[in-house]
C-alpha cells in the first residue's frame, strides 16, 4: 500500500514538472498574456486590458517602427512597461513634447529603440528616460484579447509619430 501510494505521488509529481517545463518553455520562448495597467497607451490600450505577447519577433529582430512592445523598464527591472516603437537605430526621432513650440530631434543609438505612448500627455517614455535597448525588450503585442467586444488586432498609432524609414 505504501508503494502504491509512493508511486502514484511519485508520477504526480513527474507529470507536474513536465508540464511546467513545457508551459515555462512557451511563455519565456513563444509568448504571454499579459494584463496592462496605467493611462500611457489610451485609447489603443487602457486599463486593465488583456494583450497577448509573442517573443518570436523580439529573437528574430523583427521589431517594426509602429510594433506596440512589452519591455522592462529602464528605471525598474522588476516592472515592465508597454508602448509603441516610434524609431528604430539611426533614425531620428522629435523629442519634444507635443506642445512645444521649438521641436529637437536625436538621433537612436546602434542597439536601441525610440518608444513612447500613445497618450503622449501622459505617459513617461523615451522623451524621459531616452531611447531603450533591444536587449529590454519581452515581446510584440499582437492581439488584444480583452474585453471581449475589443477582441483582435492592435491598431495603427493615433498620434501619427511613427518615424518611416527611409531606405
Amino acid at each position: 500500500m505504501f508503494r502504491s501510494a509512493l508511486g502514484k505521488t511519485l508520477g504526480f509529481v513527474g507529470y507536474t514538472i513536465q508540464y511546467g517545463c513545457v508551459a515555462h518553455c512557451a511563455f519565456e520562448y513563444i509568448g504571454e498574456f499579459v494584463a496592462c495597467s496605467g493611462p500611457s497607451m489610451e485609447p489603443t490600450i487602457t486599463s486593465h486590458d488583456v494583450v497577448f505577447s509573442e517573443r518570436l519577433s523580439r529573437h528574430l529582430c523583427r521589431i517594426e517602427n509602429g510594433d506596440i512592445v512589452i519591455a522592462k523598464s529602464p528605471f525598474d527591472p522588476h516592472m515592465n512597461i508597454c508602448k509603441r516603437v516610434i524609431g528604430l537605430e539611426g533614425d531620428k526621432v522629435c523629442t519634444s513634447g507635443p506642445s512645444d513650440i521649438f521641436k529637437t530631434h536625436q538621433y537612436v543609438p546602434k542597439g536601441h529603440v525610440w518608444l513612447e505612448g500613445d497618450n503622449l500627455r501622459n505617459s513617461t517614455d523615451s522623451r524621459s528616460y531616452g531611447p531603450v535597448p533591444y536587449a529590454l525588450i519581452r515581446g510584440r503585442v499582437c492581439l488584444k484579447l480583452w474585453p471581449l467586444h475589443h477582441v483582435g488586432a492592435i491598431n495603427q498609432s493615433p498620434t501619427g509619430r511613427v518615424v518611416k524609414r527611409s531606405d
